[in-house]
C-alpha cells in the first residue's frame, strides 16, 4: 500500500531557491514554493512550502502547508498542516492542526495542534513576582 502524501506536481511550484542561492529579507507567494538554499527572514503565504534536504531557513513563517526535508529555525504557523520528514530538523515553535514528524526527523520545539493561532499574549505576572506577597482572605458576602 501506497502512503498517501499531499499531491503536488514539481511544474506547479512557481518559485523556487536553489541550493547556491541565499536570501534575507520578506517572502510572500501565491502557489507551491521550494527553497534548497537558504533564507534568512520571514515568510508569509497560504500555500505550500517545501524546504528541500539542503534548504536552510531562519524565520518567522506563516504558512498553510509546510514539508520540511531540510532545517528550519524559527516560528512556523500553519493554518493546515506541517510534516517534518526523516532528513528534516526544526528548532523552534510549531502552531497547527495536523503535526507529521516521520522517524528519523529531529524537532526540537514547542508545539501546539490547534486550529485556532494565537493571539498576543498579555503579560502575565510570574510566579516570581508573586513571590513574597502575602495572600489577605476577603469574606464573602451575605
Amino acid at each position: 500500500m501506497k502512503e498517501r502524501k499531499r499531491e503536488f506536481e514539481e511544474d506547479k511550484i512557481t518559485g523556487f531557491f536553489d541550493k547556491d542561492t541565499e536570501i534575507k529579507g520578506e517572502l510572500s507567494f501565491k502557489g507551491s514554493f521550494r527553497i534548497d538554499g537558504r533564507f534568512k527572514g520571514k515568510i508569509d503565504s497560504d500555500s505550500m512550502l517545501i524546504i528541500g534536504d539542503s534548504g536552510k531557513v531562519d524565520a518567522d513563517v506563516k504558512i498553510g502547508y509546510m514539508v520540511i526535508d531540510g532545517e528550519v529555525k524559527g516560528n512556523i504557523q500553519a493554518s493546515e498542516r506541517v510534516e517534518i520528514h526523516s532528513n528534516g530538523r526544526v528548532i523552534g515553535t510549531i502552531t497547527t492542526p495536523k503535526l507529521v514528524v516521520v522517524e528519523g526527523a529531529y524537532l526540537e520545539a514547542t508545539c501546539q495542534t490547534t486550529d485556532k493561532m494565537p493571539p498576543p499574549s498579555p503579560e502575565k505576572s510570574t510566579p516570581k513576582e508573586d513571590e513574597g506577597k502575602e495572600a489577605i482572605p476577603t469574606e464573602p458576602e451575605i
